[in-house]
């Protein structure tokens, strides 16, 4: 259990998810972690001090000048006391209050004096989630290094339907449990020291990244909405953590990574072609880039005009499966795949991982609004054949550094084993 002996410092906000609180806690504590709670005047209409009291085994706080406390000061001792700070739920006004560095209760007040890194629940109205102020709120928080837990989308309280649900207790736990076992070692750290421990010293790692584009003709394509975001954050990551990097990359509008070598392509074939010609000198393989399955049949040298009369018909022919032809190398390097669904993810990712038969998977929902594809966030679910991590929403450099310290962690694993 990775929350062993943790501080988990829960603020709670007047929303009506508060009442699922007090199992919030039992469950953390199951995990072996510490908890202490704080709540806000309004949420506590909601849940009860006695009840959070009683799971928790510790006071319940709601004052931001304790008299108990040595110099009236407590939300110091918590602020110090904290090894990670979960507000669940955060409404709204909590979450802009977090935004815009308001300290006006003890909630947001050690949000402010304590160093411990903020995990934020949100819970609130489908339309105030999507409302602009709470995007541009949550988009300076996320910058900021917050990781959002969720919302999920389902039947609110009000009755209206879409995304603005808290996170049910068991998720939310499982969400801190990945999130202690990938990033409490302080990723920061370790791409910011000079003498950071760099765990892919003298590896070759091969990253392919972007969209390919398929010709009809020689001024139209076939091609995908991938932005190569993802994938150069992971080659600039793997570079930092000491790698010799090549990133095969499809076109983007993105400057390479320094001190990674990138070869340009454009179709899947040429991208194919690249991958096969240097994978025999690689340690490990992400295949980021979101190849087209199927090209133009005989795409025209000229190009093709305009018949008023007529509509146009083409025919496709299957590219090579880059990912597939790697993994099943006799001598193949760790392959790790990506998949971009839009609906049944795990079940998606889990039968790609098993057929093409991969060591690891790196799965999301590129349905979500503001994730995935041309945005600067995303979430991850990542499945190995015999575990799975959830990696929350995060900036897609900070995601590229979880991704690869779980790529380290099963590597190892796998060497191990040989």
């Amino acid at each position: 259990m990775q929350l062993e002996q943790k501080n988990v410092l829960l603020g709670i906000s007047g929303g009506i998810a508060a009442y699922k609180t007090p199992d919030l806690v039992r469950k953390i504590k199951a995990q072996g972690a510490n908890v202490r709670v704080m709540l806000t005047e309004s949420a506590s209409h909601f849940v009860s001090t006695l009840a959070l009291q009683a799971v928790s085994g510790e006071k319940v706080s709601t004052h931001l000048l304790d008299e108990d406390a040595e110099l009236g000061m407590g939300h110091i001792e918590l602020a110090r006391w904290a090894d990670i700070f979960l507000v669940a739920p955060a409404t709204a006004n909590t979450i802009a209050k977090l935004t815009h560095g308001i300290a006006d209760d003890l909630l947001t007040t050690l949000a402010l004096a304590t160093t411990a890194p903020l995990l934020v629940a949100p819970a609130m109205n489908q339309q105030m989630w999507a409302a602009k102020a709470t995007v541009d709120n949550i988009a300076t928080l996320t910058d900021r290094g917050a990781v959002m837990l969720g919302p999920a989308a389902g039947e609110q309280a009000c009755g209206d339907v879409g995304y603005g649900r808290m996170l049910e207790p068991e998720e939310i736990v499982a969400a801190l449990d990945s999130f202690a076992s990938i990033n409490m070692a302080d990723t920061q750290t370790i791409m910011g020291e000079e003498n950071a421990n760099k765990f892919f010293s003298g590896m070759n790692i091969m990253i392919t990244a972007g969209p390919t584009r398929e010709a009809i003709d020689p001024v139209r394509y076939i091609s995908n909405h991938s932005s190569g975001k993802m994938g150069y954050a992971i080659a600039y990551a793997a570079s930092q953590l000491g790698a010799k990097v090549t990133l095969v990359s499809g076109p983007v509008n993105i400057p390479p990574p320094e001190q990674v070598e990138v070869e340009s392509v454009v179709s899947a074939q040429e991208m194919y072609d690249a991958v096969m010609g240097d994978i025999a000198s690689q340690d490990i393989f992400i295949a980021c880039a979101a190849v087209a399955d199927y090209r133009v049949d005989n795409a025209s040298d000229q190009k093709m005009k305009k018949n008023k009369d007529q509509g146009l018909t083409l025919s496709f022919t299957q590219n090579p499966d880059i990912l597939k032809s790697v993994a099943a190398l006799e001598n193949a390097p760790f392959t790790v795949g990506f998949a971009a669904e839009t609906q049944d993810v795990v079940q998606y990712a889990k039968s790609k991982l098993e057929r093409k038969k991969l060591n690891m998977i790196a799965a999301n929902d590129v349905s979500k609004p503001g994730l995935g594809f041309n945005s600067d966030k995303n979430a991850l679910i990542v499945i190995t054949p015999n575990t799975k991590f959830d990696l929350v929403q995060a900036s897609k450099d900070s995601l590229a550094l979880s991704l690869l310290k779980l790529v380290e962690q099963e590597y190892k694993a796998t060497q191990k084993s040989r």
